[in-house]
């Protein structure tokens, strides 16, 4: 398989894994020294994959989420590195006291990526938003 595709299907099993809230394999996904930027989701900025999923996995825990990326623009740079660009959107439904709430969501992933031991790993991640509808529950 070469690099491109390996980076896809890395990228593929990041969104699986975070809809099916498989937090040991979200966590293998990643550089131990990750860097995360979520900041336009409110999220801030997390340094190592620890430090990113002890923040994600209680907030998305009880998220019913769909993610979804698309038209990925990857330069391998190195024979262990490359960068990427994917467009993405994410359909998030979660219960509140006032009923059920919706976050739908358009962006972009801007990312690094490294190869670790032979398999590539995700080493800096930035979602940026073009636009998010927020569909709030009644009650």
């Amino acid at each position: 398989m070469d690099d491109v595709e390996a980076i896809k299907q890395l990228k593929a099993r990041y969104f699986r894994l975070i809809d099916t809230k498989d937090w040991a394999g979200l966590r293998d996904v990643f550089t131990d020294d990750v860097h995360v930027d979520v900041t336009e989701d409110g999220g801030g900025t997390y340094d190592g994959a620890d430090a990113f999923l002890a923040m994600l996995e209680p907030t998305l825990r009880d998220v019913v989420s769909v993610h979804h990326g698309h038209t990925p623009e990857i330069e391998v740079t190195s024979p262990t590195t490359a960068a990427g660009i994917w467009a993405m959107e994410d359909v998030l439904q979660f219960d509140t006291k006032r009923g059920r709430s919706e976050l739908h969501g358009w962006g972009h992933y801007h990312e690094t990526y490294e190869r670790i031991d032979g398999a590539w790993r995700i080493r800096s991640l930035r979602l940026t938003r073009l636009r998010l509808d927020v569909t709030r529950g009644e009650g």
